[in-house]
């Protein structure tokens, strides 16, 4: 029953989600692309990968680590915010992880070593809602951490920080999806494809890091909405194209450009 289900989930995950974005994707589309696109056997195997294999292992190691981080805050202050109606929990919750996911984003964009890691998720040169799925595990951690650190502290209530985490997660796949819907000046409350699709150009720098809502890139100087798809998507470096290329690649010594070309393909 056990290796059922750990086959019938991922599937299961897989029609659900295409069920509710391909028909999106083709009646709203920001690109004409077909459904089986270039690199989409690669954004397949980082789907069943985080579903299989790595998924687990990230909740397993967040599991282990976050809880002890909220032993920080005072018990006092913890019961004081669990004592919120739920609604005052909520804003709180979502302003502090956006700050937080904002500034994690940002730095992630600066530093090399997080860059190595979180540039396999930016080497996809066609989105959709299939591509969001397209990243390193440890890059995973980090940010799935920063997501809910906020909540751990303040001592929010575990059901719901589950809801909270999934709906993060259907949210993330909607900003990467092939999609423009009209939603007018809303975009600058409510984040969208065609925000996050800029940030996805191959300028490393381009901006948008929030999420949930553009606030954060507004308040910092960092929204960019040029009013037209950008030209081209994905990385101006060299980088692997395989799955188990772009697995490996952060973990090995960094080589030389004329070393790094040559094994582009790999």
């Amino acid at each position: 029953m056990n290796a059922l289900y750990w086959f019938a989930a991922p599937l299961l995950s897989f029609i659900i989600l295409a069920v509710i974005f391909s028909p999106l994707e083709r009646c709203f589309p920001a690109k004409q692309q077909k459904f089986f696109r270039p690199a989409w056997l690669t954004d397949l195997c980082f789907f069943l990968g985080q579903y299989l294999i790595w998924g687990s292992l990230v909740f397993g190691a967040l599991a282990y680590c976050l809880p002890w981080l909220s032993t920080i805050s005072p018990a006092g202050f913890r019961h004081f915010v669990q004592g919120q109606p739920w609604w005052a929990q909520a804003i709180a919750m979502v302003l502090l992880s956006d700050f937080f996911i904002y500034w994690g984003h940002r730095i992630q964009h600066q530093v090399p070593f997080l860059w190595r890691f979180h540039a396999v998720h930016h080497s996809a040169e066609h989105l959709d809602w299939l591509a969001a799925h397209r990243e390193h595990p440890l890059d995973t951690i980090y940010t799935v951490g920063l997501i809910n650190l906020p909540a751990y502290l303040l001592g929010f209530d575990l059901a719901t920080l589950a809801g909270f985490t999934a709906f993060r997660g259907i949210w993330a796949i909607y900003i990467h999806s092939n999609v423009r819907l009209p939603l007018g000046p809303l975009r600058m409350l409510i984040g969208a494809p065609e925000l996050h699709h800029w940030h996805h150009a191959k300028e490393r720098f381009a901006g948008n890091y929030a999420n949930l809502s553009p606030l954060m890139d507004l308040l910092f100087g960092t929204y960019r909405h040029p009013g037209h798809e950008p030209e081209a998507l994905g990385l101006s470096e060299p980088f692997p194209r395989s799955y188990a290329g772009q697995l490996l690649h952060p973990l090995l010594p960094k080589k030389s450009p004329s070393r790094e070309k040559n094994n582009v393909d790999a």
